[in-house]
């Protein structure tokens, strides 16, 4: 499949409608969706990447689906960690969720939508989940009308074009079937067209011609009710949406929005792009280094478990940084002795005032065995990492976390998080937790990285800002 050239595919696009009158019809829409809550399972801590001021809760007991559904927002964030999940594991855990969320549902008088969260380059456990939700709703009594898939995410260059998905590298838009993310040990695969990645996802349960689209010529027309009808004719079909703008985005959940207030209802697989749209969340500006740091003149811990070249380039460029201390995680050693060793270390630099920066070893372990193993493995790191932030003595000044199993880990296991509030972002796709009093760091502002966001100096940039 073709690379395009960002700007020349860019200039090809349809016009938008002019900013005001999408403003207006997106909001028009949404109000007529007033009392539906949207629920968001997210596979790792990153999918909060494009929104503030909302909870994100890290169980999902009958109490934190009940505080979710009867609070004061209407989007709410249950992490699930699912990605680094085995099969069974994440089948029997959405069950359960989708469970309480229809009987907390019913038992409040609220309409809800589902939305599964996963990555923007396509990996995570699809079709298992959406699968998972559309049954277990259905036994609820709660008809899916259509499932709908959008990996669009502006911050960390997705983009949907004519129903292929390309990831930006440089100034080139790459199919996303041919870069480093389709290669993954556990999640691979090999389309780039999404309805050609559905049907290769189902094992061809669903065929590439069974699928519906939404292309930026529909989307960008302004037509937002025959999208709409579009949407309600599904009959419980896929639909894949373009996307390259959040006016895009804001089109398109009008259109999802008129649909669901006529009563039609759908499940969800997308990226952070459309969960931001569809919840009517407006922009704000990057948080600044006084929202991002404890003053307790103690230095700041970044902990680095991504292993994609992103974050490599992204690592190396950060070590360049005068006052930057690092140290490897030597993954080829007993985890638990390495992990006493890495915290007695990074407890002095803090001490000191210094940035501590730990990091797994680069090259990937060799693990004998297929996908699930690789990932028990990597589970097992990530849980050895977790463990110097659940032991550490020293409050840090700031804690950044890069890689989606590793942030997770840290802020359930390590930080003890059961609700933070999302504060916001530190940069572009970069999400910032505001750490509860039920923490190990009250106020403290947690930084979660994702392995393939930003450029080279994107980490670098923000650690020389919160010095």
């Amino acid at each position: 499949m073709e690379t395009l050239n960002f700007e020349k595919a860019m200039a090809g696009l349809p016009a938008l409608p002019d900013a005001e009158k999408i403003d207006a019809i997106w909001k028009a829409a949404l109000e007529k969706m007033h009392g539906v809550r949207i629920m968001v399972l997210d596979d790792d801590p990153t999918g909060v990447q494009t929104v503030h001021d909302v909870p994100v809760f890290t169980d999902w007991s009958e109490e934190a689906i009940d505080a979710a559904m009867a609070g004061d927002y209407p989007l709410s964030f249950i992490l699930t960690n699912s990605r680094a999940f085995s099969a069974q594991e994440t089948e029997k855990a959405h069950e359960e969720m989708t469970q309480r969320i229809a009987a907390a549902a019913k038992k409040g008088g609220y309409g809800y939508l589902i939305m599964s969260r996963g990555d923007s380059t396509l990996r995570g456990h699809y079709p298992l989940e959406t699968d998972v939700l559309r049954r277990t709703m259905e036994r609820a009594g709660d008809k899916v009308d259509g499932e709908i898939i959008c990996p669009y995410f502006a911050e960390g260059g997705r983009f949907t074009i004519n129903s292929v998905h390309y990831v930006k590298m440089g100034q080139d838009l790459v199919p996303a079937g041919e870069t480093e993310f389709a290669r993954d040990a556990t999640f691979g695969y090999r389309a780039s067209d999404l309805r050609d990645w559905v049907e290769e996802k189902t094992a061809g349960r669903i065929q590439a011609a069974q699928v519906e689209r939404l292309t930026l010529a529909e989307i960008r027309s302004g037509d937002v009710e025959g999208m709409a009808e579009k949407l309600a004719g599904l009959n419980g079909r896929t639909l894949v949406a373009d996307g390259v703008c959040e006016g895009d985005m804001r089109l398109l959940s009008a259109a999802i929005a008129l649909a669901v207030a006529r009563g039609k209802r759908f499940i969800f697989r997308t990226a952070a792009g459309l969960v931001k749209a569809l919840g009517g969340i407006e922009s704000r500006p990057l948080l600044g280094r006084e929202e991002l740091r404890l003053p307790s003149g103690k230095g700041g811990l970044i902990l680095v478990g991504s292993h994609v070249q992103k974050t490599t380039a992204q690592l190396n460029s950060l070590l360049e940084l005068e006052g930057v201390v690092q140290r490897e995680f030597d993954i080829t050693k007993p985890l638990e002795q390495e992990s006493r060793a890495a915290r007695a270390w990074a407890e002095e630099a803090l001490q000191k005032g210094q940035v501590a920066v730990i990091y797994t070893s680069r090259k990937r372990a060799q693990v004998p065995g297929g996908p699930e193993e690789q990932l028990k493995f990597s589970v097992a790191v990530s849980a050895a990492v977790t463990d110097i932030v659940k032991q550490l003595e020293v409050t840090p000044g700031f804690l950044i976390a890069k890689g989606g199993i590793t942030s997770s880990d840290i802020g359930i296991k390590g930080l003890g998080v059961k609700r933070a509030m999302v504060a916001g972002q530190a940069a572009p796709g970069i999400p910032v937790w505001r750490c509860g009093e039920e923490s190990r760091f009250p106020g403290l502002s947690y930084v979660i990285f994702p392995g393939n966001v930003g450029d080279e100096d994107t980490l670098r940039n923000m650690v020389a800002g919160l010095r």
